[in-house]
């Protein structure tokens, strides 16, 4: 197994860390002389899964290692990384159960509608909506955990959780609308197609019956 590949594997295995520290209401972990609140710490554990997504695919590229586990596992990762992050925080009641509920939805959606283009033979490339979709959802996220020490930054942390919201409904609509484009220009194609066959069928079985000698006529 190659490194971007344990990236991503790692990533996963942050997940129940950043629950765990998310949840853990009250407690402080010790580094030495520092004392950080549990706030702090899942911050620094999201932040540092979320730097894994960035350097196995930037990995995968230049060093040519991008495998089919890769590309399967890097998508789950990222999914189970802020669904995991969103839903502790629904818990704790730091964000609003509908707009998570919203978020994840987007995400199953779209990964739905990717697994029935596949089906059909196209490829969904992720759009720049959608990858600025990532970034803005950890930005957000990590002001949010900010915001449940510092509460000057919720106001802050509410836009950005705004523009996750904004940036998930409009990448998807354009998925959706790219997709449906597609099949529709195949299914013209397809009838165009057959009226084309239909067509030619009749034109040869018009020229077989011209060309038929005509019965000799009775006296």
């Amino acid at each position: 197994m190659n490194l971007p590949n344990l990236l991503t594997i790692l990533r996963i295995f942050f997940v129940p860390l950043l629950v765990a520290a998310l949840l853990m209401e009250s407690h402080t972990v010790h580094v030495g002389s520092l004392t950080l609140d549990h706030a702090w710490v899942a911050l620094a554990i999201f932040l540092a899964a979320a730097c894994t997504d960035l350097l196995d695919g930037y990995l995968a590229r230049r060093w040519g290692q991008i495998t089919t586990v890769g590309t399967l596992l890097d998508p789950i990762a990222d999914k189970l990384l802020i669904s995991a992050a969103l839903i502790s925080l629904v818990q704790i009641h730091v964000v609003d159960a509908w707009l998570v509920i919203l978020i994840i939805a987007r995400e199953f959606a779209v990964t739905g509608l990717r697994s029935i283009a596949a089906e059909a033979g196209y490829t969904i490339q992720a759009s720049d909506l959608g990858k600025t979709k990532m970034l803005s959802q950890v930005i957000a996220i990590s002001l949010l955990v900010v915001s449940m020490r510092l509460p000057s930054w919720r106001g802050l942390a509410d836009l950005w959780l705004g523009l996750v919201v904004f940036f998930a409904v409009a990448s998807a609509v354009g998925y959706f609308w790219k997709f449906w484009r597609k099949v529709d220009d195949k299914i013209k194609r397809r009838r165009r197609a057959e009226l084309l066959r239909i067509e030619r069928r009749q034109r040869r079985q018009a020229a077989r019956t011209a060309s038929k000698p005509a019965a000799p006529g009775g006296i």
